[in-house]
């Protein structure tokens, strides 16, 4: 069974960082896309970012393109997520997902339970 375990929210100030971490089990990690979304309160669910199983392609949302990293580490099972010049507006619970092929869409078939991050002003 696929797992997918999110880490490394929490509370910032704006112009901060944080790292993500999502650790996967249940599957050859290294096959598999994986992705990063955002639901704010009230808001749908929105794509962040997401990388190949190699990590030779990435894909960015315009709103965190230059600010946030995506990255991966095939050898600990564990995809990140650099986020740079935190913004209130990044406020949100962030989930990672994995597919068989990268996407921008909210088509991955397994899902982390999620990390809270908050930005103040």
């Amino acid at each position: 069974q696929v797992q997918l375990v999110e880490s490394g929210g929490g509370l910032v100030q704006a112009g901060g960082s944080l790292r993500l971490s999502c650790a996967a089990s249940g599957r050859t990690f290294s096959s598999y896309a994986m992705g990063w979304f955002r639901q704010a309160p009230g808001k749908e669910r929105e794509f962040v970012a997401a990388i190949s199983w190699s990590g030779g392609s990435t894909y960015y949302a315009d709103s965190v393109k230059g600010r946030f990293t995506i990255s991966r580490d095939n050898a600990k099972n564990t995809v990140y997520l650099q986020m740079n010049s935190l913004k209130p507006e990044d406020t949100a619970v962030y989930y990672c997902a994995t597919d068989t092929m990268i996407s921008t869409r909210e088509s991955y078939d397994y899902w982390g339970q999620g990390t809270q991050v908050t930005v103040s002003s």
